[in-house]
């Protein structure tokens, strides 16, 4: 009988499973940390790519995006949008720069370049009302996650160029109130800043949603409560997430032994075999996402999410590898006659319109950051994509990682040796070799051993989002401006 009773438990827990698999959930995880006209973040991104792992894990179908340009990031939520209508469950987490002006929130792309009250409200910044009317409106269940309670780095300029109208311009993001089966959070409390974290790090909000959110068995509002605490005692009390509900119902995004009659009937050891084997599954899912990184603050990332994990190993000697490499590159430079200013001289706009680059030079930039292993599109433009693989370039080799370059570091680019390519031309720009990754004792960014053959793959397809761009625009405009967010 008692054999009997344990077997429909846990076909009970099996059902329950399967029906959570069922549900529609999608989810919009974008972190933007590569501004282009302020100083930029450096936890965003990787806050991101924990928080797409966290939730695909526990079944989401996740539109994730990184440092988004005004364009992509249009794109991304109307594609989330899209996929959104009629979901069963549809969350929103959203890390990066964000600002209030006159009580109206706004995230901002990473090509922001705010200069007054009308380019933050004509297009430049993205209203946050708006973007969840128009994008999770049809959801059933609605959670939002803003980790983007920031200074205003626009405030000074928006001030100066609205000399006749009274404009408010907040610290951190105003309150938010929400609709009908809705939860909004912030990663602290209205008009008030929160933590970065420890650079290539997770910041204290995004971690403790990743430790809670998730949990088997763990209702969102109870989730949510311990997020709270946990951010609250390891900030010393400097920050308390702050949020609003009106959700009508219990939410579970893991709901793995949520019946009561299963737990009452289970041995003590079974809820906790299936909540560990959640937990082994999620760190697995965000190993994987980063082990093959270059970036030692992705890494750096899993071992603040698991700082006991079972890749912990793996994790710091791939760093250490890492580090390694570019120690050993900036010694070779500097051993060839290179200046040893290159590695304290920080790249501007200004340092590397000096150099002279005209449209075939970038090209060749470019043509040299992918030979090397760190992928780019050969286009002869600077875009926030080549941007990025400079400052991985830069940090790779133990330089100021800017983003810009200097004269000293494009003279030390075109001293590195090139590794023939396998197929394609190099010199065409059309051909676009894409090397993989280097693992194992291989440093990251640095040229393979000369017996080691190339490896190629095929560049993600881009995906132009002018139209795209162009409609959501219009959907926002023909929107209701600010509001509480409604279905």
């Amino acid at each position: 009988m008692r054999c009997l009773t344990i077997g429909l438990s846990l076909l009970c827990m099996v059902l329950t499973a399967e029906a959570a698999k069922a549900d529609r959930r999608v989810a919009f995880v974008v972190g933007n940390g590569a501004y282009t006209n302020v100083a930029p973040l450096p936890n965003p991104p990787v806050d991101a790519k924990a928080m797409a792992a966290t939730l695909r894990n526990v079944g989401f179908d996740v539109v994730e995006g990184s440092n988004l340009t005004r364009d992509k990031m249009t794109e991304k939520l109307l594609d989330f949008g899209r996929k959104a209508q009629g979901a069963d469950i549809a969350v929103f987490y959203y890390a990066g720069h964000g600002i209030a002006i006159s009580g109206t929130n706004y995230l901002l792309p990473v090509d922001a370049d705010l200069k007054s009250e009308m380019d933050v409200k004509l297009g430049s910044a993205i209203n946050i009302d708006v973007t969840l009317d128009q994008t999770m409106g049809d959801a059933k269940v609605k959670l939002v996650f803003l980790d983007a309670c920031r200074d205003n780095p626009f405030a000074a300029k928006i001030k100066s160029n609205s000399p006749t109208r009274s404009v408010t311009v907040q610290t951190g993001l105003a309150e938010m109130k929400s609709g009908e089966g809705t939860l909004i959070a912030f990663a602290t409390g209205p008009g008030q800043t929160a933590l970065d974290g420890e650079a290539g790090a997770n910041s204290p909000f995004t971690r403790a949603l990743i430790a809670h959110i998730a949990q088997p068995g763990v209702e969102i509002q109870q989730a949510m409560t311990e997020v709270r605490a946990q951010v609250n005692e390891e900030t010393s009390k400097g920050q308390l997430p702050w949020g609003h509900t009106n959700l009508i119902g219990a939410v579970y995004l893991n709901p793995a032994a949520t019946p009561a009659t299963s737990a009452a009937a289970i041995p003590g050891n079974v809820p906790a075999n299936a909540a560990s084997s959640a937990n082994a599954e999620a760190e697995l899912e965000f190993w994987r996402s980063v082990k093959d990184s270059n970036r030692p603050e992705e890494l750096n990332a899993y071992l603040s999410t698991y700082p006991n994990g079972q890749f912990k190993t793996l994790a710091l000697a791939r760093i250490a590898s890492i580090e390694s490499g570019a120690a050993n590159n900036a010694t070779r430079n500097v051993a060839k006659g290179g200046d040893p200013a290159v590695f304290t001289e920080e790249g501007s706009q200004v340092s590397e319109d000096q150099i002279g680059l005209d449209k075939s030079k970038r090209r060749d930039v470019q043509r040299r950051l992918t030979g090397l292993g760190f992928d780019t599109k050969m286009t002869g433009i600077f875009d926030d994509e080549t941007r990025g693989v400079v400052k991985r370039w830069q940090a790779a080799r133990g330089y100021p990682s800017t983003g810009y370059l200097t004269r000293l570091q494009h003279k030390a680019l075109l001293a590195e040796p090139q590794p023939a390519p396998a197929t394609a031309s190099m010199s065409d720009p059309a051909a676009k070799p894409r090397r993989a990754r280097p693992s194992g004792n291989v440093a990251a960014g640095s040229a393979p051993p000369p017996s080691a053959a190339p490896v190629y793959r095929n560049p993600p397809p881009d995906n132009a989002g002018n139209a795209a761009g162009a409609a959501f625009i219009g959907g926002m405009m023909g929107g209701v401006l600010g509001g509480a967010l409604r279905r």
